[in-house]
């Protein structure tokens, strides 16, 4: 796979990487299977995808181990991405509050450490910004942490731009992470003025959550055909009205892959990947038949017409809600 660079750390990292979120919280219509899971993390790195991207909050305690033994001798093969900044507040899935306190943040950490069995976390993510506390406090902290050595870099995720500058005086940021795809294209209003634009400025990378619109984009999900608990059904793009309304987006893209004689779930990473060299997405699949299939979309080139046919999609019915 062809390489990109991770921020000015000087390691590389595969142009498209993994999410992991999903081995723990799979979709519907699939069920929790931790040795396929391994399996396909360890495919992952076979194949150059070797960003592997978690989190520390909700199941964090399976999604950490998981990722941790599928790991197990391979640890210097692979960049461990995980967050904190967030807590439990009750045992609902997204019953969760922010906390940027030092106090917070170091003892996540230590539990992140504990859960990936692992020495140094690469990647350490501040998943939201706790408006309660200062950020030069928060992001302080996390500079400790980089010093006793239990991180190597910190990224932000879901920040402004204002406050990725104010982030970046007091420590470098690294990397980026926040939802960017066909149906969300926020991070690159602006142009250079925007978050992916000021990340190409700084050298930083820019993480492309949900590069897939969990999984809408690949034109394999019908309006109405979620069941009730699975976490889109909470995201206004999901409700069956918006859902029947942004198919057209899917058959917009459908007709590019059919072009190129790929798939939808290729052209929307592809997509991304032309964004910038400081862009990396990270779709993510516990199925071993999709992640070869995001994967490949590294080598799917598209042309000037399908540029402008994409360019050319509507904003998404329902878009507008914080991911």
């Amino acid at each position: 796979m062809r390489l990109r660079s991770l921020g000015d750390t000087g390691t590389k990292v595969g142009a498209i990487g993994l999410g992991c979120l999903v081995m723990s919280r799979p979709h519907e219509g699939t069920a929790r299977d931790d040795g396929r899971s391994v399996r396909v993390v360890n495919e992952a790195l076979d194949l150059g995808g070797n960003l592997l991207d978690t989190a520390g909050l909700h199941d964090a305690v399976h999604h950490e181990t998981l990722l941790g033994k599928a790991i197990a001798g391979r640890r210097e093969e692979a960049v461990v991405a995980t967050t904190s900044g967030v807590a439990l507040d009750g045992p609902r899935p997204r019953a969760v509050r922010r906390d940027g306190s030092p106090a917070q943040l170091r003892e996540a950490a230590e539990a992140s450490l504990r859960r990936l069995d692992i020495d140094v976390i690469d990647l350490y993510h501040l998943h939201r910004i706790d408006p309660a506390v200062p950020l030069a406090e928060t992001w302080g902290a996390l500079a400790e942490l980089v010093q006793q050595g239990k991180v190597r870099w910190l990224g932000l995720s879901g920040a402004t731009v204002a406050q990725a500058r104010e982030a970046h005086a007091i420590h470098p940021v690294t990397a980026v992470r926040s939802e960017l795809s066909l149906w969300t294209r926020d991070a690159l209003d602006g142009g250079p003025d925007g978050m992916v634009g000021w990340c190409e400025s700084v050298g930083a990378s820019f993480i492309a959550s949900a590069p897939l619109g969990r999984g809408f984009l690949t034109g394999t999900l019908r309006a109405g055909g979620l069941r009730s608990g699975d976490l889109r059904t909470s995201d206004p793009r999901f409700h069956r009205t918006a859902m029947e309304a942004n198919l057209a987006i899917v058959d917009v893209i459908r007709e590019v892959a059919d072009r190129r004689s790929v798939t939808p779930a290729q052209v929307a990473i592809a997509w991304i990947l032309a964004q910038g060299e400081q862009v990396v997405p990270i779709p993510g699949t516990s199925d071993p038949r999709y992640l070869r299939e995001n994967l490949a979309a590294a080598e799917v080139r598209l042309t000037d017409e399908d540029f402008a046919d994409l360019r050319a999609l509507p904003v998404p019915v329902g878009s507008g809600a914080e991911p």
